[in-house]
C-alpha cells in the first residue's frame, strides 16, 4: 500500500514521485449463491461507489451497471490466556453488477483430483517408507557381533 505522505523536497534531491492511490480491491467468493453479473469484492474502507465504478472501469475495462457496498464489522476476539477483547480491523463489502450479457464465474483453482492426490500420496509413501524400513531390518538381522535388537 502506497502512502500520500511525501518526503520533503530537500536541495539536490530528484523530483521523480509516483503517485498511487490507496485504493485496492479483492476479488472474494460469495458466501451465499448470487446471479452471474453480480460480483464481490472486499475493498478499501475510503473507496466510495463511484471511485469503485472508476476503478474497475478504468484499469480493467470491465463494464459496471450498478454498485453497492456496505461495512461488515470486524469480529471480536477474546485472546485465551490474556484476557483482553482484541477487534479486527472493519471491513467494506462491494457488490458489483455487471451488465446481463456479461456473466462472471468465480474461477475453480483446485480441482477434485487435486484435492484428493495428497491423501492418496502420503499413503502410498507410508506403504513405502514401511516396507523399506522391514526390508532394513531383515538386512542387518543376521549380522555378527550385533545384538538382535531389530526384533519386530
Amino acid at each position: 500500500m502506497s502512502t500520500r505522505w511525501y518526503p520533503i523536497y530537500q536541495k539536490g534531491n530528484p523530483q521523480l514521485r509516483i503517485f498511487l492511490p490507496n485504493f485496492w480491491l479483492k476479488l472474494v467468493k460469495p458466501e451465499v449463491n448470487q446471479p452471474g453479473c453480480v460480483v464481490q469484492f472486499h475493498c478499501s474502507m475510503e473507496m466510495t461507489k463511484h471511485d469503485i465504478t472508476n476503478y474497475l472501469t478504468k484499469i480493467y475495462n470491465l463494464p459496471v451497471v450498478h454498485v453497492r457496498t456496505r461495512i461488515a464489522m470486524g469480529e471480536f476476539k477474546k485472546e485465551p490466556f490474556k484476557g483482553y477483547i482484541h477487534k479486527d480491523d472493519d471491513f467494506k463489502i462491494a457488490y458489483v453488477t455487471l451488465p446481463k450479457d456479461h456473466k462472471f464465474v468465480f474461477p475453480t483453482l483446485f480441482t477434485n483430483d487435486m484435492e484428493d492426490d495428497p491423501l492418496k500420496d502420503g499413503e502410498k509413501s507410508l506403504r513405502e517408507l514401511k516396507s523399506s524400513f522391514k526390508s532394513y531390518l531383515d538386512r542387518n538381522k543376521e549380522r555378527p557381533g550385533v545384538p538382535n535388537w531389530f526384533t519386530i
